[in-house]
């Protein structure tokens, strides 16, 4: 069982910078590819990034290529996203999640995550 939670979230101006961090329980963090996902309010939960759990492979959806950048650091059980020039359209909730499928690329997809956070809201001003 792995229990995540999200910190980090707030409101920022259009421009600014916010680094989101996701803390895991349990000693196989290192074991699993963890993802960022967000969901804005009356819309799908959609893929920001991902990294493996070991070869630290990453992948980024169009919309934040440039701009956010995942990292994780296994010996604090904890990952990150750096999100930068962050525009309105980035306000969301951001979820933090595990995967254990060993895939490079990591996956994009929602339905291949097995544990989640509560989320993090992070909310853009123009």
């Amino acid at each position: 069982q792995v229990q995540l939670v999200e910190s980090g979230g707030g409101l920022v101006q259009a421009g600014g910078s916010l680094r989101l961090s996701c803390a895991s329980s349990g000693r196989t963090f290192s074991k699993y590819a963890m993802g960022w996902f967000r969901q804005a309010p009356g819309k799908e939960r959609d893929f920001v990034a991902a990294i493996t759990w070991s070869t630290y492979s990453t992948a980024y959806a169009d919309s934040v290529k440039g701009r956010f950048t995942i990292s994780r650091d296994n010996a604090k059980n904890t990952v990150y996203l750096q999100m930068n020039s962050l525009k309105p359209e980035d306000t969301a909730v951001y979820y933090c999640a595990a995967t254990s499928l060993r895939v490079s690329p990591p996956s994009v997809l929602v339905r291949a995550y097995d544990y989640w956070g509560p989320g993090t809201q992070v909310t853009v001003s123009s």
